[in-house]
């Protein structure tokens, strides 16, 4: 599969520490790539950092084979869609309106949505179960809802790579399955989804890879089958033991 994003020896830094020192990886179409660590690790900031919203203290992030610091934001918001950890504004307008925004970088300066752009809403609101609050103002959402309406969101925007960070943040089991199975869907389509995890089984059932964050500077890329308790009890300094399910293997700290 071809190669959507390149990592080239990135460092992510915060004042007095370095989090990411001299990271290499390819992110190719069609996979999912989970990002594993304990709390301070520098999910978030790499996350950031692959979405040039924060420069990187060395090193360089490719888009398509272009820097991302030379790509304009519109273009960039084409490639790659990001949703944050937590909303970087407050809910504002209705659910539909909301999701709609999705479509502004597909469009002309002086277009407006057309059929196609609303019917992409419908769609999307339908993929994350909200369509029957789409009139609902997004304020009186509940946090499970605002967060499946960010992914509404991003599926309009229809990027070809998504960085996510903790995409089931606010959400129940049934809806954090679901989700992760939409995002799993997109990469049958030739996506690519970069997304934070705080639940190492769920990495193990959605992704291809995971990408392992000590916080020391430390970052290892490793296939999911390869994922053993011993890389968690790392990460998180606890101890993990393994079970399985048929063929699902399970991971908990012992």
């Amino acid at each position: 599969m071809s190669t959507l994003l390149e990592i080239q020896q990135l460092r992510v830094s915060v004042p007095g520490r370095t989090l990411i020192q001299s990271f290499d990886g390819t992110i190719r179409a069609g996979e999912f790539v989970a990002l594993l660590g304990g709390n301070g690790a520098g999910k978030s900031l790499l996350l950031r950092t692959l979405a040039g919203l924060r420069a990187p203290a060395n090193g360089a992030v490719r888009v398509d084979g272009r820097d991302i610091s030379a790509i304009s934001r519109r273009d960039v918001a084409t490639r790659l869609g990001f949703l944050p950890q937590d909303p970087d504004a407050p809910p504002q307008g209705s659910l539909r309106e909301s999701v709609l925004l999705g479509r502004f970088a597909h469009l002309g300066f002086w277009e407006v949505a057309g059929t196609t752009d609303t019917q992409r809403v419908v769609q999307a609101l339908a993929d994350v179960g909200l369509e029957s609050l789409a009139d609902r103002e997004l304020a009186t959402l509940s946090g499970g809802e605002q967060r499946r309406a960010a992914i509404a969101r991003l599926l309009v925007q229809a990027p070809s790579i998504y960085l996510l960070d903790e995409p089931t943040n606010h959400l129940d089991p049934a809806q954090q399955i679901g989700i992760l199975d939409r995002l799993r869907s997109l990469t049958r389509n030739g996506a690519a989804v970069i997304a934070s995890l705080h639940e190492p089984n769920l990495a193990l059932r959605f992704a291809d890879r995971a990408c392992l964050l000590s916080g020391d500077g430390a970052a290892e890329m490793i296939d999911c089958p390869a994922l053993e308790t011993s890389h968690l009890d790392r990460l998180y300094g606890i101890r993990y033991v393994e079970t399985r399910l048929g063929p699902q293997r399970f991971m908990a700290p012992g």
